[in-house]
Parts: C-alpha cells; structure tokens; sequence
C-alpha cells in the first residue's frame, strides 16, 4: 500500500469529507470520512450499490444534508480510515487548467524563459511581467486550458516519469470541485457551483511546453501535462462550507522533505470564483468537473532542480489534507 504522510492534526476541515477508497484487492467505493478517519461506505449508506462521488456531485443540494445526517449517525456502521487504499476523490468528464495564475510565479517563469536574443537585464524583464499581469487583471483574461480525466493518479500512488520528459516539474494548486452545472454564471454566482475543494499537483514537462518545431503556434499542453499520472488528486474534497476562504489558503510543497513551495492563493491574479466564471463562458462546467487555479512560485525551472527518480514529493494546503507522491524513472522498453 503506498506510504501516507502522517496528519499533523485533523486530516481536513469540518466534520467530514468525501473520498475514494478500496479495500485490498477490492472494488473502489465512495466514502464518507470523519475527522475522526474513520470510514462508511456511502452505497450502503445511501442504498446505491452503483454510487460513484461523482454520481452524489450530481446531486449534491439534495446529499449534503443526508451526508451531515450521517457524519452525525453513531449507528451508521464505519471502519478505520487505514484499511483502505485512497484514490483520487472524483472521476472528472473535464478538466479545466489554469495557467500564470499566481504574480510571483509568472515574474519567476518569466524571467526563466529568457527568449533568443534577450539580453535586457533581469530587473526590466520582472517589471514587463508585472505590466503584462496587471493588465490582464483588468481586462479579466484568465488564461484556461484542457487536461486529461487520464492524467489523473491518486494521492499516494508513484509518478512515472516518461522517458521522454527532460525537464519534469512540479506544481501545487488548490482545485475547485463543479457540484451544480454551470455555463455562463457571473463571478457572484461562481462559487455557488462549487460543491468543495481537493489538491492537484499539475506536472508538466517544461521541455515540451513550447513547439520547437513551429514556434508560432505556441504551447503543447497535450504533451507537456498529460501523460498518465501526472495530476496527482487528492486526498479528499472537501465541501465549501469547510473552507472559509478559498482565498486565504497556504499552500506548501516539499521535495525529499525541503521546502520548495509555500505560498498563499491570495497571490492569485484570478481567485476561484473568477477562475470558475470564465471557464463557464466558453463551457459548460459539470458536477464532478474539476478548476485547477493555477501554481505559486517556487517550481522547478525556479530553483534549477527537475525531478528524478526517487524523489518524493509531499503537498499540502489549508484544511484539505496532504499527498505524497514518489517519482519513478519510466523502465525502457
């Protein structure tokens, strides 16, 4: 079974979470799990023997006060939380990523991404990303992607690296979780869309991010974020009630145990009911759909140091638990 980080304290905000877990050699399940991290397995509980978290996201008006109903039911039959494997929260239809969503992040890239023939000094290359940042901030032109329901892998589970990525980073987000279908709800409405809040560690191969072959037609997301595992999930969502503000979380990666990020999503351009809204123009967002918010700084291209094998990362933020994944050099076939 992969190795968990120990909880420092709760596990998560509030009185419960929503989860996905199998017991050995068993069947994955949906899970209600107490701050005490103990377990009841919500097809019992609900009578569904075909429930999925995100068949309950579907209907999540209607199941949030059962599942209160039950967090409070001492009857209600419930097992230690570390007999279970835990897997991603929620199987997504979609996926909305978000990319230079955080200022000091975008000033770091920006800098680290020096193009040909840019021999201008550091202090004026930070001060063009700042300009460029506040002005997207006012004409409110988040910059959103598509990532892959495959990429996902669970909390624990090992990363492989594929043989081909030179340049493998980490990044941290806070992810929103779609509770109600939304398409073209305003920045007021936003958050009422919002069923809770998971971690995503959104890896990306920074060598592949650019086409080198046609450099005008800008980025390859499909190739530099997509291979299988490489948007760890997890461990829990955690309703929206929990989480007093969304904007106010701290969000902390550690690499072989040193601290690499450790920033607040106060930071952010857009904070998530902006990030939620502008999806929604475009799109119609679903229950169980996931909004990546983007990364703070501190990444790998920052620091000059990708991942290897063997590394193992530990993420965190505020109130939602934490993950730990181990990265594994893909074996050549």
């Amino acid at each position: 079974m992969p190795v968990k980080p120990a909880p420092a304290s709760a596990p998560f905000a509030g009185p419960f979470a929503l989860a996905t877990l199998s017991a050995p050699a068993g069947q994955a399940f949906p899970a209600l799990v107490t701050a005490d991290e103990r377990v009841a397995d919500l097809r019992d509980a609900l009578g569904d023997e075909r429930l999925t978290v995100r068949r309950l996201l579907e209907d999540w008006p209607a199941v949030l006060p059962r599942l209160h109903s039950l967090a409070c039911d001492g009857s209600v039959g419930r097992r230690p939380l570390a007999d279970f494997r835990v897997h991603a929260p929620v199987e997504p239809r979609q996926v909305f990523q978000s990319g230079a969503n955080y200022r000091q992040h975008v000033i770091d890239l920006h800098v680290a991404h020096r193009a040909p023939g840019d021999d201008r000094p550091d202090d004026e290359r930070r001060a063009e990303a700042a300009e460029i940042m506040d002005r997207r901030a006012n004409e409110d032109l988040p910059y959103v992607f598509i990532g892959l329901p495959s990429a996902i892998t669970g909390p624990y589970d090992d990363v492989v690296l594929p043989a081909w990525a030179e340049k493998p980073d980490w990044e941290l987000e806070l992810a929103a979780v779609i509770g109600r279908p939304a398409h073209r709800v305003s920045v007021d409405e936003a958050l009422d869309h919002v069923a809770g809040y998971t971690i995503a560690n959104d890896l990306t191969d920074r060598a592949t991010v650019f086409r080198r072959d046609m450099p005008q037609i800008g980025t390859d997301w499909l190739r530099s974020k997509n291979a299988p595992g490489f948007t760890p999930l997890g461990p829990w969502i955690v309703p929206t009630e929990s989480v007093a503000d969304p904007d106010g979380l701290r969000l902390v990666l550690k690499l072989n145990g040193e601290t690499m990020q450790d920033e607040s999503t106060k930071d952010m351009i857009f904070n998530v009911a902006r990030m939620v809204s502008y999806a929604s123009q475009s799109a119609q967002l679903l229950p169980g759909d996931l909004v990546l918010t983007g990364s703070p700084a501190g990444n790998g291209m920052h620091w000059g140091r990708l991942l290897r094998d063997g590394d193992v990362m530990d993420g965190s933020v505020t109130g939602l638990g934490a993950q730990r994944t181990r990265c594994v050099a893909e074996v050549a076939s």
